[in-house]
């Protein structure tokens, strides 16, 4: 029996386990992960080559979640999405993602200063119905948060945490004394039981979250989905700001419908980046700390939230159908569009592409987003890569690039007792949970949910 069954080694998970054994050393805890182990996490695509469906996909299942392979960016506030905010009060929320960064900070050998805000960028984009978001980030970039994450794993399997890899969580029972957890590696099934679970199994495992609240009668709010394009251009585009904020996030609101849009994951000499979400390919992207790394390019994503009013309650469902529609369109692939070829109504081909001044960093399909992207969708990027313009002139060339699809899953935010616990001795925190959007608030929940289990105070 352990103490704690901890499903998803993502950021919150492994934060999760590191706070309840230092809570309590002698704590039998298991994370159940169905990805690889970091050290054998490797996309065989490589980043000019178009995905080639794994199983497992690399990118976004294992060890360190989705967030392993992403730019390591950690933003040290409440602002940039979700609700941690609002659910512990500010003091509370930052108290813990703080403790992230300072945990982060005892496994990194070379730490990264802050980019802090600047009221300059700030007041340029209010001129300009823009709104810059404020916050301190640091950015590890993908190399750095890479060896940061392989010395916090490392030091719980040396601290006793039971690490499993390619175990896939198929349900989850109650029991008299917690719960029991149905597993299956390698065509072997396994029960595993625990007092505790904390459910952290990041926006990929939002159908699992979803199967556990109907089974249990755990009541749903239903959330936004957001529907967008990954936008590749000339890094020297965004340098004004790269260079003195490292990741600019810009709210818009649309003048057409007007909806919000958003641009953020920032990439600064990037790559974009393929995703395989059980079988459906989305568009991410990332970039490295080490110069010698980087591209000329620098890319982000653009995304229109949609609402569903009344009692819709798939809106996941409705996301992952346009993502796959644009796959099979694009012959199982993510499509790419120039700027140009996409307001001038005709799709991209090979020849186009291939004189572009922007140099894709993605091998795929060249076609056209407006095939698929909903009308409204489009109609929110289009206006808001104009109006970015103003303040990034040159993000409106002809030879911008756009990928679709970039979905974002919050489909679901089951309601939980204030202290992210959905049943008695069952927590579910992290991206999945429908109220953090990023890495320092997933591990936040981590480092929160564990003090609640030992009975420590905020």
């Amino acid at each position: 029996m352990y103490d704690i069954i901890i499903i998803g080694g993502g950021i919150g998970g492994l934060m999760a386990a590191y706070r309840a054994k230092q809570n309590s050393p002698d704590a039998k805890i298991i994370i159940i992960e169905k990805g690889f182990t970091l050290d054998k996490r490797h996309c065989p695509a490589g980043h000019n080559k178009k995905c080639i469906h794994c199983n497992v996909c690399s990118i976004t299942s294992g060890y360190a979640g989705a967030g392993a392979f992403s730019d390591g960016k950690f933003n040290l506030g409440t602002a940039y999405g979700g609700t941690m905010g609002d659910e512990l009060g500010e003091i509370t929320a930052m108290k813990y993602i703080n403790a992230v960064d300072d945990i982060l900070r005892g496994f990194s050998d070379d730490y990264p200063e802050l980019y802090k805000s600047n009221e300059e960028l700030k007041l340029k984009c209010l001129q300009n119905n823009l709104r810059l978001l404020d916050m301190n980030v640091r950015h590890l970039g993908t190399d750095k948060n890479y060896s940061t994450m392989m010395k916090l794993i490392e030091w719980l399997r040396d601290n006793g945490v039971e690490l499993t890899d390619l175990t896939e969580c198929l349900d989850i029972e109650k029991s008299d004394d917690g719960y029991t957890v149905f597993t299956k590696r390698k065509g072997i099934d396994k029960e595993i039981g625990g007092k505790n679970v904390i459910i952290a199994t990041g926006r990929s495992g939002a159908n699992f979250v979803s199967g556990i609240c109907n089974k249990f009668g755990i009541k749903i709010e239903a959330n936004s989905v957001d529907i967008g394009v990954r936008v590749e251009m000339k890094d020297a585009i965004w340098r004004e700001f790269s260079e003195k904020i490292y990741e600019p996030k810009i709210l818009y609101r649309t003048k057409t419908f007007e909806d919000r849009t958003r641009m953020f994951c920032f990439n600064q000499g990037g790559l974009v980046s393929a995703e395989n979400n059980e079988g459906v390919i989305t568009a991410n992207g990332h970039s490295f700390a080490q110069k010698d790394k980087k591209t000329d390019n620098c890319n982000f994503a653009i995304l229109s939230s949609i609402h569903f009013a009344g009692d819709f309650t798939k809106p996941t469902e409705y996301a992952i159908n346009i993502a796959r529609n644009m796959n099979f369109a694009g012959e199982g692939n993510i499509i790419v569009q120039r700027f140009g070829d996409l307001v001038r109504g005709r799709r991209t081909n090979d020849h186009r592409l291939s004189a572009n001044s922007v140099v894709p960093t993605l091998k795929a399909f060249a076609g056209d987003l407006s095939i698929v992207m909903p009308y409204r969708a489009l109609t929110n990027i289009i206006e808001t890569i104009y109006a970015l313009d103003k303040v990034a002139p040159g993000c409106a060339n002809d030879d911008t690039l756009l990928y679709g699809c970039e979905n974002k899953y919050y489909s679901i935010k089951p309601v939980h007792n204030g202290d992210f616990a959905v049943m008695d001795g069952m927590y579910l925190i992290g991206d999945g949970s429908g109220i953090t959007r990023g890495l320092s608030q997933s591990g936040a929940m981590g480092l929160y949910v564990a003090d609640r289990i030992f009975g420590i105070e905020a």
